[in-house]
């Protein structure tokens, strides 16, 4: 299987930062080691299996092409596209977030 490389957007590289920065000010550096940790997890199963991300907020969006997948033991979301050559991410947001709200506007 063809490891396909991994593309975050400037919105989704902007909100790993705002987590990291989260955890960092929460003094909890081993939280922010582990939210890295589990986001190149995380990138390397949707380089590997793009298709094992779920369809469903792409398909209330609209966006039948948005996939999202977890963060193992944190909150958060990766929405991502499948693109030929990469995988393009779109948005990381915590899932108490209003997720549709934040995609669409780009918050």
């Amino acid at each position: 299987m063809t490891k396909k490389p991994v593309i975050p957007r400037t919105l989704a590289t902007r909100d790993v930062e705002k987590a990291i920065e989260y955890y960092l000010e929460d003094g909890t550096v081993d939280a922010a080691l582990g939210f890295i940790d589990a986001l190149e997890a995380a990138y390397d199963h949707i380089a590997r299996h793009p298709a094992s991300g779920s369809p469903r907020l792409g398909h209330e969006l609209d966006l039948p092409e948005l996939r999202s997948w977890p963060l193992n033991t944190f909150s958060y979301l990766i929405f991502y596209l499948d693109r030929s050559d990469h995988i393009d991410v779109w948005r990381v947001l915590h899932q108490k977030r209003d997720i549709p709200s934040s995609l669409q506007s780009g918050d």
